[in-house]
C-alpha cells in the first residue's frame, strides 16, 4: 500500500480525525488517532495486516504477541495472515503478563504488534515480558508510528504509517488561542 492508500484507507474508516483534541498525557493536538475505528471493519483490518505481514513472512515467526487493548485485534489478525499462533499479554497488578494459560516456550520467535506507538511504553513492556520469559523477540509491527521515528525496539520494525503529530501543551496551544472547542477521546478516563 502507498501512503497515499493507507492515508485514505484510515480517512475512510474514521482513524484519522481532525480537530482540537486533550490527549492522555494532558497535551493538545490537532489530530488524533483512534485504530479502534479500523480494526471494527474485518476487510480493511485484513488489507492493513496484510500488508504488515508481508515484511515478516520469512522470519520463521512462532507466535504474534500484542498488549490488550489496542494488540489483541491486532496480534488475531497477523497470526491468521503469518498462519501462527496469536497471544495478548495485559496488565496484571500494574504490570504486563501472560494470563489465560498463554505461555512462551524458550527460544519461541515471538513477533510483537500494537496499533499506534508514541513512546513505545507499551511494546518496550511486552518485548520486556517475552525475553523475562525465554523468547525471542525478532521484529515489531504496528498500523501507525506517531513517534516521529523516535523510537527504537533494537529489532527489524515496519510501520504501516508514519505520520508525526504535533502536539502543545495547554499554554502553548495555537487552537485554545483562537477559543476552538476541545474533546477529549480515547479510551482512558
Amino acid at each position: 500500500m502507498t501512503r497515499e492508500e493507507t492515508l485514505k484507507l484510515f480517512s475512510d474508516t474514521g482513524v484519522l480525525k481532525n480537530g482540537h483534541f486533550r490527549l492522555t498525557s494532558g497535551r493538545h493536538s490537532d489530530k488524533y488517532l483512534q485504530c479502534a475505528q479500523l480494526l471494527q471493519y474485518p476487510e480493511a483490518t485484513e488489507r492493513a495486516c496484510s500488508e504488515l505481514a508481508q515484511h515478516f513472512k520469512d522470519m520463521n515467526i512462532a507466535t504474534i504477541v500484542g498488549p490488550a487493548m489496542g494488540g489483541i485485534i491486532l496480534s488475531y489478525e497477523m497470526g491468521r495472515q503469518l498462519k501462527v499462533r496469536s497471544i495478548f499479554a495485559e496488565r496484571e497488578d500494574g504490570n504486563m503478563s501472560l494470563r489465560r494459560g498463554f505461555t512462551i516456550q524458550p527460544g519461541e520467535r515471538i513477533l510483537v504488534v500494537e496499533d499506534v506507538v508514541t513512546t513505545g511504553g507499551s511494546v518496550k513492556e511486552v518485548i520486556s515480558l517475552v525475553k523475562e520469559l525465554g523468547g525471542k523477540v525478532v521484529g515489531v509491527a504496528a498500523l501507525v508510528d506517531r513517534s516521529g521515528q523516535k523510537v527504537n525496539f533494537g529489532v527489524p520494525t515496519y510501520y504501516l504509517l508514519d505520520l508525526e503529530v504535533k502536539s502543545y501543551t495547554p499554554e502553548e496551544c495555537p487552537l485554545c488561542k483562537k477559543g476552538l472547542p476541545i474533546t477529549k477521546p480515547g479510551s482512558r478516563k
